[in-house]
């Protein structure tokens, strides 16, 4: 239940920066937006989160483990947005701007939503730590 939680807040941060960065400044079209926001929402999450965030290393390197998965995040939403943009949106809208814009800002929000995933996602994290350290 935690990873559906999860899973929606992260499309909600996504979809709210996507809608207003793309929909709203460059003017691409609403439900290219939200597909957009969904792709990316679940290769994000599979691939920064729980491959990267969630196996690299331990509790005590969260700080090194969340720059790592952040910058991964940073370069995923760029892709997805840019090569989804390319095939979705019509022509007259360079893509590559809006999609670099969004991947940072998205990148801004990534680094705090690692931290919840610590506390509230991965307690095999915390667990592990406390239990070693007694």
């Amino acid at each position: 239940m935690n990873h559906v939680k999860a899973l929606a807040m992260k499309f909600v941060m996504i979809a709210a920066v996507l809608l207003i960065i793309l929909t709203l400044f460059f003017d691409v079209p609403f439900g290219d937006t939200l597909w957009i926001s969904l792709v990316l929402t679940l290769v994000a999450y599979v691939m920064g989160d729980l491959m990267i965030f969630r196996k690299a290393g331990d509790r005590s390197d969260q700080n090194k483990r969340n720059a790592i998965a952040t910058v991964s995040d940073i370069v995923v939403a760029f892709l997805v947005i840019w090569l989804m943009g390319e095939a979705l949106v019509s022509n007259d809208v360079n893509i590559i701007t809006p999609a670099l814009i969004s991947a940072i800002v998205i990148g801004g929000g990534e680094w705090f939503f690692h931290k919840y995933l610590d506390r509230s996602v991965f307690p095999e994290k915390q667990n592990h730590t406390r239990s070693t350290a007694h």
